[in-house]
């Protein structure tokens, strides 16, 4: 694309965006006769109508709302890598947008978030919570630098590297005390009250398909959606719930929950940071990531 055609789609792309030619002159620095002439000149060059014009602005016609929909990325990814470069400065400005879960925010990623703001207070941190299927597209869209989810992921878009590994246990409160150090079988577990997270957790899933695995269905008399209502649930003598068993190191030293035994060891599973493959990190996640232990 020659540098002319570049800020004839720019033009294009704001007056898309406000729609008004006005707003886009004033937002471009230019006239507005300027922009409708650069607008004329698109439309002209592909031989269709790209706006509709009427008395309160502009609106994208058919054709036209393809073509937005293919600027919008470049332009998307042009910012981007604008405030990337504005960042390199000494890392005293500039964006780190992390995805993750509640939990790995909280249990895993503060102590790094807290360190890295005291050494870098101009970098403003954004903290995006979803799913692991929600990251993976926050990730793609450009919506944030990396992602900080459970392994295992499969893309051959992304490229994930280890982080620590979690081990996941059931665990209990005062109410079921008689079955502190007493080995129980999966099938003895489930004649009691599970509490699961949602199902869309990637530790709902892995221990769903153990389960499975052994003959037996997992179904869950309560389902929370965060990792503190487990803990809390829990500790109110709810149910058993399934968590990382190093997300309540704290509950399990003081007593206020312990750990169910199993006859049956619990796979580990790893935690993995997650970044688009072939796509330059910014200054601030590449020293970011290399914190992690």
């Amino acid at each position: 694309m020659s540098m002319n055609n570049y800020e004839l789609y720019k033009v294009f792309y704001w007056a898309a965006k406000t729609g008004s030619l006005t707003q886009a002159a004033k937002f471009l620095y230019i006239t507005q006769p300027s922009v409708s002439h650069a607008i004329k000149q698109l439309e002209d060059s592909f031989g269709i109508t790209l706006f509709y014009r009427n008395s309160k602005g502009v609106s994208l016609t058919q054709e036209g709302a393809i073509l937005y929909s293919y600027i919008e990325k470049s332009q998307i990814l042009i910012s981007l890598a604008e405030e990337k470069l504005a960042a390199l400065k000494n890392l005293d400005s500039g964006e780190l947008r992390i995805g993750g879960s509640d939990s790995l925010f909280k249990h895993y990623l503060l102590p790094y978030l807290e360190d890295f703001h005291q050494i870098h207070p101009g970098i403003k941190l954004q903290l995006i919570h979803g799913t692991t299927p929600e990251i993976i597209a926050f990730l793609k869209e450009g919506k944030i630098d990396f992602g900080v989810v459970r392994m295992p992921i499969v893309d051959a878009q992304l490229e994930v590297r280890e982080g620590i590994q979690l081990q996941d246990c059931f665990v209990a409160g005062a109410r079921y005390a008689e079955l502190k150090n007493k080995p129980l079988s999966l099938e003895q577990l489930i004649q009691y009250p599970v509490i699961l997270f949602s199902r869309n957790s990637r530790a709902r899933m892995a221990i769903t398909e153990l389960f499975q695995g052994y003959g037996f269905e997992l179904k869950p008399e309560i389902e929370v959606g965060s990792v503190d209502l487990l803990i809390e649930f829990a500790r109110k003598g709810l149910g058993i719930s399934y968590v990382t068993r190093e997300f309540v190191s704290k509950e399990l030293e003081e007593g206020s929950l312990f750990e169910i035994q199993l006859e049956v060891e619990l796979p580990p599973s790893q935690v993995g940071i997650m970044i688009m493959r072939n796509m330059p990190l910014s200054i601030a996640a590449s020293r970011f990531i290399e914190g992690f232990k």
